[in-house]
């Protein structure tokens, strides 16, 4: 079938986007799903930083790239195998499809699944294969196995999880990624207990989840971080306790004083070195750091490494959240519908295909938390 994409034909586009212009809108043929594959009519899409880290070189893949990954559609026809899903289900798609059977998943780590890291960096789906090309047969590499920056997508059955269909396909999108990532990063990679006192370095749409996730935790602190005062004062309206600027020289003294020596668990999800770095000065001895930011390749950390043994420190990665998806969509859609994780605060913009390099141009420029692309 026919479908309209956005396309990457290069990575490293220069700024502002909107001129440049490095997305851009195609025709494609999207072939019929094959065995354990499902074709899902996207409508809604959010933008994330993991799209713009390919766009602007952070993150590299292979191009030409139909680009999206955090999404939420409808069932439109099932391959082969495919027992668990029908024509008419709601869903949300997950951008690690997880296999079941490697050694991650098998102890139930599915963020991890070896096959799924495998294809994701090779532009494939799971089986391996381009579902998407061009009239002359080109293929076109699929974004970490959704590509959802188009009208349909052909998927993975292990890539999507099915949702309630009350549930608004712009608010259903945001669970796919941002929330798995930034409610995962504190209640599965933290494990943060009540009253302990969370930081959250990075106030995007995923750390503002983080932000949401301490405050469901029952954190008794929930401490937020950013260069941008607007992003603060966001956070302190969705419930942070206190905002710091972190451009401010005194802030690594201003906490440890605030909290007594230091946060139990500083959460960074600027995707930077440096504010990796600051997280970890601002956890306190014998507390947790965790990262889920995904800085540049060459971007290494200096820390210091006795504090590592002498302090009995913790530094972790959490990816997807360290999430089970199947298991924390639904649990965080409850948490939501319950009000008890308003992540509909967070949504910013609303945009149509054809805007979406104003979009990117936005998001790189800070001046969005989370925009969606709905489809009619």
């Amino acid at each position: 079938m026919k479908i309209r994409a956005a396309v990457l034909h290069s990575i490293g586009a220069e700024r502002p986007f909107q001129d440049t212009r490095p997305l851009v809108i195609e025709e494609l043929e999207l072939d019929p799903p094959g065995d354990n594959e499902v074709l899902v009519q996207i409508k809604a899409a959010g933008l994330c930083h993991s799209d713009l880290s390919v766009i602007d070189g952070n993150r590299p893949r292979p191009v030409p790239m139909a680009l999206g990954h955090e999404a939420a559609g409808i069932v439109k026809a099932v391959g082969s195998g495919v027992r668990d899903l029908k024509e008419g289900d709601h869903v949300v798609a997950v951008f690690v499809p997880s296999c079941g059977h490697c050694s991650p998943c098998a102890e139930g780590r599915p963020a991890l699944c070896e096959p799924a890291a495998k294809t994701n960096n090779a532009g494939t789906l799971v089986s391996g294969e381009h579902r998407l090309h061009r009239d002359d047969g080109t293929p076109v590499n699929h974004h970490l196995g959704v590509s959802a920056f188009a009208d349909h997508a052909v998927v993975s059955r292990d890539s999507l999880v099915r949702i309630d269909p009350a549930l608004p396909f712009h608010h259903a999108a945001l669970f796919g990624c941002a929330v798995l990532t930034g409610v995962g990063a504190v209640i599965n990679s933290a494990n943060i207990k009540a009253g302990q006192t969370v930081a959250v370095i990075g106030l995007g749409g995923v750390g503002l989840n983080s932000v949401l996730g301490a405050m469901v935790a029952g954190a008794s602190e929930v401490i937020a971080f950013d260069l941008d005062d607007s992003k603060l004062a966001l956070a302190t309206e969705l419930g942070a306790s206190h905002a710091f600027n972190s451009k401010d020289p005194d802030c690594v003294e201003k906490i440890k004083a605030l909290t007594k020596g230091g946060v139990d668990c500083a959460i960074e999800m600027a995707g930077s070195e440096k504010a990796l770095e600051f997280a970890y000065l601002i956890t306190r001895r014998g507390g947790t750091t965790v990262t889920g930011g995904l800085a540049h390749p060459e971007k290494k950390v200096a820390i210091q490494q006795v504090s590592l043994v002498a302090e009995e420190r913790t530094l972790k990665g959490s990816y997807v959240g360290s999430c089970v998806p199947v298991r924390d969509v639904a649990r965080y859609v409850s948490l939501f519908q319950q009000g008890k994780l308003p992540v509909d605060k967070l949504l910013t913009h609303t945009l149509t295909l054809d805007q979406i390099n104003e979009g990117f141009e936005r998001l790189a420029a800070g001046e969005a938390v989370r925009q969606v692309i709905e489809f009619n």
